[in-house]
């Protein structure tokens, strides 16, 4: 008789071919087609703004030719109204907002995520304070005291990142105590409390990781949140102030040109976009792969 049996090898139950969640996750991003386009986006905006100007010709300060030279070989973008390489000066403004806005998020996150855990954890007396303290905040105009406070400190691109970083928090608090408020009741977090396991432990040890996925998404979305932010306000003359720069004050330096020489506007304007919809775009990909409801995933 034929063995019909089929080998261990192709079984569909194989333990060799069992994935943990993190595989699972990482492979449904993968499959994000839109995500990954975003991706490549992303990394390519990173090296542009930190490896470009070691092999571009010229420097952001360099005055190079006269003022408004129109785009050539020699200069992609042409040359500002004092004569300065309009891509150089690019790639300075995209790695001062990439750096304005990866310093929001990580404070932000980082923030929002203890201030969110404490009150879900903790609920009573604390989750009230808490909780009355970030709809106190929320309702506060950002953009006006931001102005003020970064008017009050020299407009420095960290000032800028802090107090940005100051007001991008409280969102991020409310969805972790949420989520909080439902992993504190797991068997998993009662264990451990009859462990003898202290606060700080079971948040950062339990809570906390297990809830990485909503935390991965909301920092995501809190680099484009603060990419716009900075913009505007520096687009009012609000925010960066020279000598330092960012895509904000490009535009805002050359929106004036927009019909004359509209290169000088569209170049950061395109840059500012891009990098605002890939960030938004790698973010829905991750929470799309985060998704617990998505169980079909193709071997």
């Amino acid at each position: 008789m034929v063995n019909s049996a089929p080998e261990s090898g192709s079984h569909e139950f194989d333990a060799t071919k069992t994935r943990t969640q993190g595989q699972l996750v990482l492979r449904r991003f993968l499959r994000h087609r839109l995500a990954m386009v975003s991706l490549g986006v992303f990394v390519f905006l990173v090296l542009f703004a930190f490896v470009g100007p070691f092999i571009w010709t010229f420097d952001y300060e360099d005055v190079t030719s006269k003022s408004y030279q129109p785009m050539s070989g020699t200069h992609p973008l042409g040359t500002t109204q004092v004569g300065k390489d309009m891509l150089a000066l690019l790639m300075r403004g995209t790695a001062y907002s990439l750096q304005i806005a990866l310093i929001v998020a990580a404070l932000a996150t980082a923030i929002g995520v203890t201030f969110g855990a404490l009150a879900g954890y903790l609920r009573g007396f604390i989750d009230t304070v808490l909780m009355r303290l970030v709809d106190l905040l929320l309702i506060i105009p950002q953009i006006a005291v931001a102005a003020i406070v970064v008017k009050g400190f020299s407009g420095s691109w960290y000032v800028v990142a802090l107090v940005l970083a100051a007001f991008a928090w409280m969102s991020i608090a409310r969805i972790t105590r949420g989520e909080t408020l439902s992993l504190a009741q797991r068997e998993f977090i009662e264990a451990a409390r009859a462990c003898g396991a202290s606060t700080p432990r079971i948040i950062f040890k339990h809570l906390v990781p297990n809830m990485i996925g909503s935390i991965t998404v909301n920092a995501t979305l809190a680099i484009a949140a603060a990419v716009l932010t900075e913009a505007a306000l520096s687009f009012l003359g609000l925010g960066v102030q020279p000598p330092d720069t960012s895509l904000g004050v490009i535009v805002l330096e050359n929106y004036g040109q927009f019909m004359n020489r509209p290169w000088l506007f569209w170049g950061p304007f395109i840059v500012l976009v891009s990098l605002s919809l890939a960030v938004n775009f790698i973010g829905d990909g991750l929470r799309d792969a985060f998704d617990p409801r998505q169980t079909k995933v193709r071997a």
